[in-house]
């Protein structure tokens, strides 16, 4: 079961993350270089023309690889923990404290999946955000980082990743998850089991959307962290932490929210896509779709 879950995750992830690459470098840059595209559509207009769609798909190959791995670790973890933490519980406090059952299981799966993430976390945002190429292929970008800074190249950024994405997948999971249970309950006028997989399944995409929208606002001003972090040079004998807090007083507080729009254009496509191909993954074999039910772990067990 959980190795299943952690095949979709791979899918969900990695195949939606891939296809927002061009929405997702026009967000890095606008966030490290102010000013540099009066919009999405101006950003979209210029990196055509100057690059065609090659240019848009900057960074493509790190997403698709970091992504994939990270979407392994997120939702396979995530049922994992939900299972393990609900047999920890008991039957009755599982079903008595849900909400914390499913942000403590979303927070423990992130912070593996993040690990994971990391590396071609730092050389996506190079690639999309350099001034010049960072490099001419994705092995040759994995060098010059490794070279340049040795493994901390990698995971200068994993501290602030944390900070963005734990948050991100708490909203992400639990407001998912209690968003299917409010649908069914207050809007639907049957239970989950009497409607067909594909009525299930638009319940899916509708309560990611939702959730998509929350976790792009929560988890924004970390974003924005990473993106720089991930492009300024660290003085010597100086911590990513103290980098990091130099960043922040630059930016300033309307400067972490650069990209708001679209992050949030981004994200709840994203969650809708990523849920919608995650639980029809989960029925092509034979699983049941996610949420609508209390969480329980079996007596006997």
């Amino acid at each position: 079961y959980f190795y299943t879950c952690a095949a979709g995750g791979v899918f969900a992830c990695g195949l939606t993350h891939f296809l927002m690459t061009p929405v997702d470098m026009l967000k890095c840059r606008m966030q490290v270089t102010k000013g540099m595209y009066s919009g999405v559509f101006d950003g979209f207009k210029k990196v055509a023309s100057a690059e065609g769609i090659r240019g848009l798909y900057l960074g493509g190959t790190p997403t698709l690889i970091g992504y994939s791995l990270q979407g392994m670790g997120k939702y396979g973890f995530y049922d994992y923990f939900k299972y393990l933490f609900a047999k920890l519980a008991g039957e009755e406090n599982a079903a008595k404290y849900k909400t914390t059952l499913y942000l403590s299981a979303s927070a423990s799966a992130e912070f593996i999946a993040d690990t994971m993430l990391c590396p071609m976390e730092a050389l996506k945002v190079k690639m999309q955000t350099s001034t010049t190429p960072f490099a001419s292929s994705f092995l040759g970008g994995v060098r010059k980082i490794n070279a340049a800074e040795g493994i901390n190249g990698f995971y200068k950024g994993l501290a602030p990743l944390w900070m963005r994405q734990i948050p991100y997948t708490m909203v992400k999971f639990a407001t998912f998850e209690k968003t299917v249970e409010a649908i069914y309950k207050h809007l639907l006028s049957k239970p989950k089991e009497q409607y067909s997989k594909v009525q299930q399944l638009g319940v899916t995409a509708a309560a990611g959307y939702f959730a998509g929208i929350f976790c792009a606002i929560v988890s924004h001003p970390a974003d924005t962290l990473v993106s720089k972090l991930n492009n300024v040079a660290k003085a010597e004998g100086e911590s990513t932490g103290t980098v990091a807090m130099r960043i922040l007083k630059d930016l300033g507080f309307a400067g972490v929210w650069a990209g708001l729009g679209p992050r949030i254009f981004m994200i709840g496509t994203l969650t809708a896509l990523q849920w919608l191909i995650y639980d029809s993954f989960k029925v092509y074999t034979g699983l049941p779709t996610t949420g609508g039910a209390a969480p329980v772990a079996k007596k006997n067990e």
